[in-house]
């Protein structure tokens, strides 16, 4: 009888997890992208959709969203200013995590 050795995957800076919690680990950002979503969304539109979340962390986040390119930020030069926020084709690939991560919750809600 053969026995099976379990391949072990350290977690360094070429492990996949670690890469997809550095872009995707941060407390608000899944709340933020399943917000927008499909939609485009302005920051009024997101503050009220999250309660929580206070304006200053919303506007930190969004900013790193759009740093890292999962979400593009267009402003309209007006007054008073209007600022939309639509997911990028990198933002949209989340979108399928983000419908396990529903389904997951709707199963197990407590």
């Amino acid at each position: 009888m053969t026995k099976k050795v379990k391949e072990i995957i350290p977690c360094d800076d070429s492990c996949p997890v670690k890469a997809t919690l550095k872009i995707l680990g941060g407390k608000w950002t899944l709340l933020i992208l399943f917000q927008i979503n499909d939609d485009v969304m302005r920051y009024g539109e997101l503050k009220r959709a999250i309660p929580e979340i206070s304006e200053k962390m919303l506007i930190q986040e969004l900013n790193m969203l759009v740093e890292k390119k999962l979400v593009s930020k267009k402003a309209y030069p007006e007054i008073p200013p209007r600022v939309e926020y639509r997911l990028t084709d990198l933002g949209l690939k989340t979108l399928p995590i983000i419908a396990t991560f529903v389904e997951f919750g709707q199963e197990n809600l407590v």
